[in-house]
């Protein structure tokens, strides 16, 4: 497996793999791949990481930059995260999450926020913090993982791209 940043000519195979993904993911909106899209066309992909496996797209994660208390900061939202149905169970998201992670404290960044599964965000050191909250979300699916001493306190906010559906 080969973990890599996308490439121009992946862009509409991302957008399939990222839509079938979530087809039946009981908490998707079904407008995961219009977001991927979205955060692209405003230049709000900081990474955009693909897994390459047996020479095929198996794979997908997105990091953005998210605002807190309306303020820009050294924060970075995970997602959305997709592996094929095909490819599910070889360890490829693990393997996606695992790479974007150290990319964005290669960049300095102060930390990454994620809505999802505490079971599996868990694994990569995300935890609840009441310091950092977001909209309604139940407080134990939305974690973040700092990579400095420092936890900014407030309301995180997505790229608009993640409310437009």
């Amino acid at each position: 497996m080969i973990i890599r940043d996308e490439r121009p000519g992946e862009i509409a195979a991302i957008h399939a793999l990222v839509t079938e993904a979530f087809l039946a993911a009981p908490h998707a909106s079904g407008t995961e791949g219009a977001i991927v899209d979205a955060l692209r066309a405003d230049d709000a992909l900081t990474l955009s990481l693909v897994a390459m496996a047996d020479g095929a797209l198996a794979g997908h994660a997105a990091f953005s930059p998210v605002l807190i208390d309306g303020e820009k900061c050294d924060w970075f939202g995970l997602g959305p995260v997709a592996v094929s149905p095909a490819s599910r169970r070889r360890g490829i998201g693990h393997a996606l999450v695992e790479a974007g992670l150290k990319r964005l404290q290669a960049l300095g960044a102060g930390g990454c926020v994620v809505l999802g599964d505490p079971a599996y965000y868990g694994r990569f050191g995300f935890a609840s913090d009441p310091a950092l909250r977001f909209a309604d979300a139940p407080a134990e699916y939305f974690q973040m993982l700092r990579f400095t001493d420092e936890t900014p306190r407030g309301d995180v906010v997505y790229h608009p791209a993640f409310y437009a559906g």
